[in-house]
């Protein structure tokens, strides 16, 4: 088995490609794509993911749009424990710090990432090898009414904090289903926002996460409901 050549062709395609890999071991994947298997993630955190990207046909990269563009579809790939449950946060993209006059929920690129998602559920215990981390089965989830709402509602109240000039006041406290945090490789990496006087400043680059109890609540449902 290799790798695709090209991206699927339909969410079914899509789909299929996740079932032809789970169950492997990122060992195994890496391997038959002839990857370089890191020692571990320390340096390397997004590695996981972008050995599945390649195997799945993924286009888009960082770009700000879906990974799969022609499909609307964006993965997310997200390490669990043996119960289900996200051991971390999961990234959905950056937070403009100088917002687009205009822009709404309906509009945002966060509601965008997240109009379907395919989730790919991996290993992650620490007590596993890098190697020897099994990939689960792939799913694909799009917010409920309930879900968009609450992640509505975090989205405008922390924009809102952008706006007025509160960018540094904002905490990863904020948010019961979206928060907000520093998204840099380091604390030198500075980016452009407003204070409360509408004058520019330089401050760290943020991004928009999931918190890992909204995640756990779409794992549950997909495997245990």
């Amino acid at each position: 088995m290799q790798p695709p050549v090209s991206p699927p062709t339909s969410p079914d395609d899509l789909l299929a490609r996740c079932h032809a890999i789970a169950g492997l071991t990122l060992g195994e994947l890496a391997d038959m794509a002839n990857v370089a298997i890191p020692a571990n993630l320390q340096r390397h955190k997004g590695w996981p993911g972008m050995l599945i990207e390649k195997w799945l046909g993924a286009s888009a990269g960082s770009k700000p749009q879906q990974d799969f563009p022609e499909l609307g579809i964006e993965l997310k790939t997200i390490p669990i424990d043996g119960q289900f449950a996200p051991l971390e946060t999961t990234y959905v993209c950056f937070a403009p710090l100088l917002m687009t006059p205009g822009i709404t929920w309906e509009t945002s690129n966060v509601r965008n990432k997240l109009q379907q998602v395919l989730w790919l559920p991996v290993e992650g215990a620490r007590h596993i090898p890098l190697a020897e981390r099994r990939v689960a089965t792939g799913f694909y989830w799009r917010p409920s009414e309930e879900e968009d709402q609450l992640l509505k509602e975090d989205w405008e109240e922390l924009t809102e904090q952008i706006i007025t000039g509160h960018v540094e006041s904002i905490t990863s406290r904020q948010g019961n289903a979206l928060h907000i945090r520093p998204k840099a490789a380091n604390g030198k990496v500075l980016t452009d926002a407003l204070n409360p006087d509408g004058e520019r400043i330089k401050t760290r680059p943020r991004g928009f996460y999931l918190r890992k109890t909204f995640t756990h609540r779409i794992m549950m449902n997909a495997f245990f409901a």
